[in-house]
């Protein structure tokens, strides 16, 4: 395989998903109902009727916030622990001791939120 071609199927793959979308949001728009009533067009909360809403768009809790940040950072975290598991024979000692390390400081964040008690629901 020569230079020019190692992006080729990168490309190609990304044709096939922009392709992919365009197809299932023009044949959802074709084949959906055209029938429009109140009921449909009205936002769903969990069958809760929606508040309405002020002009701005209105505030969010925190909550909404800070489950957002947690959920990043241990996605983020997660992330980074597959690299280090494939490469964990060749790290040896080092690698071990430098995860160890990262865990820690993630685990201080997280002892953080909750001890604030951003993890309780009411």
């Amino acid at each position: 395989m020569g230079q020019g071609n190692v992006y080729l199927p990168i490309f190609f793959l990304g044709i096939l998903a922009f392709g992919f979308a365009a197809f299932s949001v023009t044949i959802a728009s074709v084949t959906g109902p055209k029938r429009y009533n109140r009921a449909k067009v009205d936002a769903y909360e969990c069958g809760i009727q929606p508040a309405q809403v002020q002009l701005g768009g209105g505030r969010f809790p925190v909550k909404y916030y800070i489950t957002a940040m947690l959920f990043i950072i241990f996605d983020i975290e997660i992330v980074f622990l597959y690299p280090w598991a494939v490469s964990f024979d060749m790290l040896g000692l080092f690698g071990l001791i430098e995860m160890i390390i990262f865990v820690l400081t993630v685990f201080v964040a997280y002892i953080f939120v909750w001890r604030r008690g951003g993890l309780e629901w009411d």
